[in-house]
């Protein structure tokens, strides 16, 4: 099992896994297209998939033009691995060891993500207007995933 950066032929793999999460589901499914992948992966992000018999389990996508994790998710089938921490911990080393100070991103209340994200020493910085938790991290908070 592997990380590595995401290119535009994992999109469909991707995309798939997000389809089949059982938390944070997407309410309406046609609000996230395949094609909302490739500006992340092209010029307003950086993603990783994680990887093991060339089968994608889980990736991560981080905004970098926005300071914004877009997605972190895991295939059901693969849960409780591990993948979901180790893709986390290089999204997020990567983005700040390129300068940022500050990272946001947001999870429905009451599911597995949000104990993950405070486990990883997010903070709660407040509520979307769709009731999505915010969740700010600090570059200077990183000693947290050592």
């Amino acid at each position: 099992m592997f990380i590595r950066e995401a290119v535009i032929t994992d999109i469909p793999y991707m995309h798939r896994i997000r389809m089949a999460v059982k938390e944070n589901v997407l309410t309406n499914p046609l609000a996230v297209q395949a094609a909302d992948y490739i500006p992340y992966l092209t010029k307003e992000g950086a993603a990783w998939v994680c990887e093991d018999s060339d089968q994608i389990m889980g990736f991560a996508i981080v905004d970098v033009k926005a300071g914004e994790v877009w997605a972190l998710f895991v295939h059901p089938d693969f849960e409780g691995k591990g993948i979901g921490s180790r893709l986390h911990d290089t999204m997020v080393n990567t983005y700040f060891s390129q300068g940022p100070t500050e990272l946001i991103l947001g999870t429905e209340p009451g599911t597995r993500a949000e104990v993950f994200y405070r486990y990883k020493g997010w903070s709660e910085a407040g509520y979307k207007s769709n009731g999505e938790i915010i969740f700010k991290m600090q570059r200077k908070d990183l000693h947290l995933l050592s």
